[in-house]
């Protein structure tokens, strides 16, 4: 069984930001002020769960979940590594002076980060947390068999060992309603929203749905999701990619894209890796976090708010955008957990 991939990227987009289209205005801007965001995960579930899936590939699904499981959270101010040895390290907002309390974390074998917490998952299927906990989304010190976190705007999901998925947090748009999913291989939380891929290659969704990032009942053969502030993107078994949701950024414009073997989607901005190990992004370049052409040897992305962050296959990590706080200073960063072929 595959160890995968833990790496987590988090970011504060907690002041007013310019809209790219018409559609997206000060609604989402004052109430993105009022809630930290966070962004969607897969994490390693192929250690713990053994996934029984229709899809054609299942090696190939397992590769897309280990690259995927580089998460990037709209949450705070900092950027989140999980090391080989299953410690975690971060650069950015309240890194120095303990705000995030997880120095004593052992055994983690994924991390995500959501508006006003931090998650960990360990080897035996629990769940560490450290931040605030105004919505109740970091109760997760209950939680068994989990194989798979993500971390919402104010909400945290957790995917099970036998494919159902638990979730606590900020319930007003129905985006912790999964109790009667089944035979889920992956999930993803978005702002006020939650996807989930089943093992047949179908998406659910629940939660705010007023830009249609919700609208994904149609698709199929995927294998790996992504979901964002207001859109959702899903990879396909052949190596395409499939969005919906707001697109004022064309961050939704990924129908062109080929051979990619995963996603990250966050605010308004989608970024691709593709088999070579280079990467393609679209949506809003104002601070330059779609300036990823000339990266090479990637093996995981995680596209965070404004600023885009990037594994190599050595263990380091590079990062581009918005470096308030620091959060992007990852140059120094070594034996970051990789995928394993």
């Amino acid at each position: 069984m595959k160890k995968t991939l833990a790496f987590l990227t988090s970011l504060a987009c907690i002041f007013s930001l310019v809209s790219c289209g018409d559609s997206f205005n000060g609604e989402h801007s004052s109430r993105r002020s009022r809630r930290s965001l966070s962004k969607s995960s897969q994490a390693d579930m192929d250690d713990i769960l053994d996934i029984d899936s229709n899809i054609d590939s299942k090696s190939n699904f397992q590769q897309i979940n280990a690259n995927t499981s580089l998460v990037a959270a709209k949450s705070g101010l900092h950027t989140v590594g999980l090391k080989s040895d299953g410690t975690v390290v971060a650069v950015g907002y309240g890194c120095d002076d303990e705000l995030w309390y997880f120095s004593d974390w052992t055994d983690i074998v994924a991390v995500s980060a959501g508006g006003n917490t931090i998650v960990g998952l360990k080897s035996d299927g629990t769940v560490v947390e450290t931040g605030s906990n105004p919505y109740g989304e970091s109760a997760v010190s209950h939680w068994t068999n989990i194989v798979a976190i993500s971390s919402g705007g104010c909400h945290t999901v957790g995917l099970k060992s036998d494919g159902t998925v638990v979730a606590v947090g900020d319930n007003h748009e129905g985006q912790c309603d999964v109790s009667d999913w089944t035979d889920i291989v992956a999930v993803s939380a978005g702002y006020h929203y939650t996807v989930g891929l089943k093992s047949d290659g179908t998406v659910l969704a629940v939660g705010e749905n007023n830009h249609g990032q919700c609208d994904v009942s149609d698709w199929t053969d995927i294998v790996a999701i992504s979901a964002g502030e207001i859109h959702t993107v899903g990879l396909k078994s052949d190596g395409t990619v499939v969005a919906v949701g707001h697109n004022g950024c064309y961050q939704c414009s990924v129908s062109n894209w080929t051979d990619i073997v995963a996603v990250s989607a966050d605010f308004r901005d989608t970024v691709g890796l593709k088999s070579d190990g280079t990467v393609v992004a679209v949506g809003f370049n104002n601070y330059g976090q779609c300036d990823v052409d000339n990266w090479t040897d990637i093996v995981a992305i995680s596209e965070g708010c404004q600023y885009t962050v990037g594994l190599k296959s050595d263990g380091t990590v590079v990062a581009v955008g918005n470096n308030d706080y620091g959060k992007c200073n990852v140059s120094d960063w070594t034996d970051i957990r990789v995928p394993e072929n």
